[in-house]
């Protein structure tokens, strides 16, 4: 209607040694889907030692918790495997070891092979991976934004999947190679913070 407000988008500005504070967030589930308590602001532990996780209770502090990337992290690679009908791009920078997609597609993407399966196959395992480490192109066209509702979802034992372009704002700058969808490490071991990793599985992260 005329005279409207438009509506502001979600964001999450991560805190250089503290927690992700998020603005507008509508949407918070866990791993099995239910909603979980939301405010206009909220804020989320990302150093993996809170009581009252998803929610930061400031254990931060008490830790020391430094939220820098690992000055010896050795980035990722960038590849394209490039079929028939599609090519999968490959960003192993950002990838959170999710393994939806060897799970679900082995003969693909064990074999970088995107032939091994139908375009529509691939294109619906591409969009299983939460950290945006896959996306494809078709016609030479680069897709990556799906058109999801801002959400974040607390995985089990795992990151903050996060979908629906909600903005990222870093003290370091720092942007998501997908702006639609990235996994945000909440175990506080990642070398590539604020993103997840993999490191929970290296550490036994659990959430209680």
């Amino acid at each position: 209607m005329a005279g409207e407000r438009p509506k502001k988008k979600p964001q999450i500005k991560v805190v250089r040694k503290g927690p992700y504070v998020v603005n507008g967030l509508k949407h918070l589930k866990n791993w099995k889907g239910e909603d979980l308590p939301v405010q206009p602001v909220i804020s989320l532990c990302r150093c993996g030692a809170s009581k009252n996780k998803p929610y930061c209770d400031g254990s931060h502090v008490k830790i020391g918790f430094v939220g820098d990337k690992d000055p010896d992290r050795v980035p990722g690679e960038m590849h394209e495997y490039v079929g028939k009908g599609i090519t999968i791009v490959d960003n192993t920078d950002v990838c959170c070891r999710d393994r939806s997609c060897v799970v679900n597609l082995p003969k693909v993407f064990e074999n970088e092979d995107p032939d091994a399966a139908s375009v529509e196959e691939v294109i619906a395992t591409i969009k299983k991976c939460p950290s945006g480490a896959l996306s494809y192109k078709l016609g030479g066209e680069h897709c990556q934004d799906y058109g999801r509702k801002p959400e974040i979802t607390v995985s089990k034992n795992g990151p903050l999947k996060v979908v629906g372009s909600i903005e990222l704002k870093d003290d370091y700058g720092t942007q998501p190679w997908c702006k639609e969808h990235y996994t945000l490490c909440r175990c506080g071991a990642s070398k590539n913070k604020p993103f997840c990793d993999g490191s929970h599985l290296d550490i036994g992260f659990k959430d209680e």
